[in-house]
């Protein structure tokens, strides 16, 4: 299964490089770790999650407006926010690869090979069994299934009050005690586990004498937390509302890998909703609910989606939840949905001496807001769309052994909305496809294509995820029609030339694509 998960992971790689969607940075001086580039696919397919998800936030809700605050903030931002003294990672050493890991991150992965032998015992009863099988008492009766849930208990018991208390020589212990080897070449022979801050330091002002120590960002929040009063009092917004922002954001990860769902460098979609003490829990499970219906509206399949409670809570959170995808590396995280209580306000309240309040007219009262928090990776959110589109498809026929390569990926994110083509590059087609493509573009991101067979020409886009490919023949002369052939089905259809605006409007409308969601 690991060998499966790998091999996925690296044709997807392979496949973002080959068709332009994410390259190395810096490539051609032998890269940068964990530092990717957006390549001309790659963008458009950001820019329409970004549309998504903004017009989702903002533009379907009457009480969240959008801001875009700057990387550079004043440092007594991230000393109030507690990123200064806590935005620490445990990491552990292997002595004989001198490879470095996320101590949790082993102990976890421990505890994920676990669960998945516990369900691999299961699948087995199931199977010889059938009809018959009975999965409650099979648990509860199965001595290897026993043994493991209290191997799993015991790991999880000592791990969840390791990181409570923030105890690094448990850790360490946990790591040895249940033998748990480097993952790449088997050694169990450890350091002990150490704190690492992981935000960039930087100089700001062009004097060194004078400078002062900055940082980037680690998380797009805090800017919204000290623009709260900017917008609540030129938006006149009354509780509950929000404010979205889509940023950058580093974080000096050392353990960076997993293609672009680990990175130095990340974007951010995050939504700050802002609410009265005592409804947390209320608005709490309305954003839970609603981000994970955002997730399954993209068609990528409900079974790609879970839900995992938090077990351990941040100092500031009295909720938290993961929204949890299905990656070729298994689930893992891609969307955080947070109750923060009033926490980030008071300690700016604290730290800046600034009132950060909200006068509630029906309590006759000031107080500081409570928050709930959606946060989700934009790059994640790409692997996640480029991990579940990615199709191999046997289109063998007389012989010929032939495989197609497509991303199914939703129509309304596809980089290109349709491709051109003249059939041959003469007797006129190439201008007729060429006046389609001036028509068509001012609408749409399209492409015009005359190079290679029509043939190739299709598995090019297939592998790019366009939606429709539009071919102009000699019939297009006589009547005026041309061949739309569909990226899913492959059927081919004739489409009179002036109909095209509106079919392919009708195949990859984001509004539609927002009215499934606005129910």
């Amino acid at each position: 299964m690991a060998q499966q998960q790998d091999d996925k992971l690296k044709k997807i790689i392979a496949h973002a490089k080959e068709y332009g969607f994410i390259f190395p940075s810096s490539e051609i001086y032998d890269g940068l770790g964990a530092v990717y580039d957006y390549g001309q696919n790659g963008v458009e397919l950001k820019n329409n999650i970004k549309e998504y998800w903004w017009k989702s936030m903002v533009y379907l809700n009457e009480n969240i407006v959008g801001i875009d605050s700057a990387i550079f903030m004043h440092p007594k931002v991230w000393k109030a926010s507690g990123h200064v003294d806590a935005f620490n990672d445990p990491l552990i050493d292997n002595k004989d690869s001198k490879k470095r890991y996320r101590a949790d991150q082993l102990i976890e992965n421990l505890m994920s090979k676990i669960e998945e032998k516990i369900e691999k015992e299961v699948n087995k009863g199931r199977k010889r069994f059938g009809n018959d099988f009975d999965e409650e008492k099979f648990i509860a009766t199965n001595p290897n299934v026993q043994r493991h849930k209290k191997k799993l208990a015991d790991i999880y018991n000592r791990y969840v009050k390791a990181m409570q208390d923030n105890d690094l020589d448990e850790l360490y212990n946990i790591i040895v005690d249940f033998g748990i080897a480097d993952p790449e070449t088997g050694s169990k022979n450890w350091t002990s586990v150490r704190q690492f801050n992981l935000m960039f330091q930087t100089q700001f002002g062009s004097v060194a004498d004078d400078s002062s120590r900055v940082y980037l960002r680690p998380e797009t929040a805090q800017g919204i937390f000290v623009n709260f009063l900017n917008v609540m009092k030129t938006s006149r917004m009354r509780l509950p509302f929000g404010i979205a922002q889509i940023g950058k954001a580093f974080r000096n990860e050392i353990v960076a890998r997993q293609f672009v769902f680990r990175m130095r460098e990340f974007e951010q979609m995050e939504m700050q909703f802002f609410i009265r003490p005592g409804t947390e829990i209320e608005w709490f499970e309305y954003w839970k609910n609603y981000r994970l219906r955002w997730h399954k509206n993209m068609g990528l399949g409900d079974e790609k989606y879970r839900i995992h409670e938090h077990e351990k809570l941040a100092h500031y959170a009295n909720a938290a939840v993961d929204i949890e995808f299905h990656f070729p590396m298994g689930f893992k995280e891609i969307e955080g949905i947070h109750s923060r209580t009033d926490f980030d306000l008071s300690q700016h309240e604290k730290f800046s001496g600034k009132k950060l309040q909200f006068f509630d007219h029906e309590l006759g009262k000031s107080y500081v807001p409570y928050v709930v928090e959606t946060s989700i990776g934009l790059d994640r959110t790409v692997l996640a769309i480029l991990s579940a589109s990615y199709h191999e498809e046997d289109v063998s026929e007389k012989g010929q052994t032939e495989t197609r390569i497509v991303l199914s990926m939703p129509p309304a994110l596809a980089p290109i909305k349709a491709a051109i083509f003249p059939l041959v590059r003469k007797d006129g087609l190439p201008d007729v496809a060429r006046k389609i493509h001036k028509m068509l573009r001012t609408r749409f991101n399209v492409m015009y294509e005359e190079k290679d067979s029509i043939g190739k020409r299709y598995r090019r886009q297939d592998a790019i995820g366009t939606p429709y490919c539009i071919t102009v023949d000699f019939q297009t002369l006589d009547d005026n029609t041309v061949t739309v052939r569909d990226r899913d089905t492959m059927e081919q259809i004739r489409v009179p030339i002036e109909r095209l605006p509106q079919m392919i409007e009708e195949k990859i409308s984001m509004a539609q694509f927002l009215e499934q969601l606005d129910v």
